[in-house]
């Protein structure tokens, strides 16, 4: 698995991590929202480094100017609801890009710590032969990506795959490694320490999709 870490060079994308995780600031969810969406959109613009290319000639008011353009077909894929604002962010840059939308949870089936990953809804367009990037806020257990992952490879077979999350931790970029294709890209904005006895990410930031949109049942 080839993984970029973005905020390893000081830019404005650690202010607006320091931002997330600071419950002073987290109150106000309208600006967790944007904070989220502009971070999404600078590994949006650190992604596209990556990505393939093509010459163009675009017919300036005074000539012609010899210049590239994205030449792959991409599809963004969020996880629901937390994916959501991130989801934007992407948008803003990829203004080409198709949509989909995937829903999956952890079922505590014991009423305990113990859980499985459910993926129940999936919207997507085709991205057969397409570079697909997926976007989640959190990489935890990684147990919802790769489940998701290969709920939808089981209909498509993408060109690339790319995989951006805000917070990440070392259990769960192994899990990606161990069960996920060698040549897939893992975009992790900020690298956090571990995960505690009931899998959620220290230091952290909370509950992503609450923080966003409201506490759930």
């Amino acid at each position: 698995m080839n993984i970029h870490y973005i905020s390893e060079q000081n830019s404005i994308l650690n202010h607006f991590l320091a931002q997330i995780r600071d419950v002073s600031v987290q109150k106000d969810s309208m600006r967790f929202r944007k904070n989220i969406e502009r971070i999404g959109e600078i590994m949006a613009y650190e992604l596209s480094k990556e990505l393939t290319y093509k010459n163009i000639d675009v017919q300036t008011p005074l000539g012609i100017k010899h210049t590239t353009a994205i030449a792959e077909n991409i599809v963004l894929c969020s996880i629901l609801r937390a994916g959501l604002a991130l989801h934007q962010g992407f948008m803003n840059f990829f203004d080409d890009a198709e949509n989909g939308f995937v829903s999956a949870y952890r079922h505590h089936y014991k009423n305990d710590d113990d859980f499985e990953i459910l993926v129940e809804y999936k919207a997507t367009p085709t991205f057969t032969d397409k570079t697909l990037i997926m976007i989640d806020p959190m990489l935890a257990t990684g147990q919802s990506l790769v489940a998701v992952l290969n709920k939808l490879l089981e209909d498509h077979n993408p060109k690339e795959i790319h995989i951006a999350v805000v917070i990440a931790v070392p259990e769960g970029i192994q899990y990606l490694k161990d069960h996920l294709p060698s040549n897939c890209h893992l975009w992790v904005a900020a690298l956090d320490d571990k995960l505690n006895e009931k899998n959620y990410i220290l230091p952290g930031l909370g509950d992503a999709g609450d923080l966003a949109y409201g506490n759930k049942l």
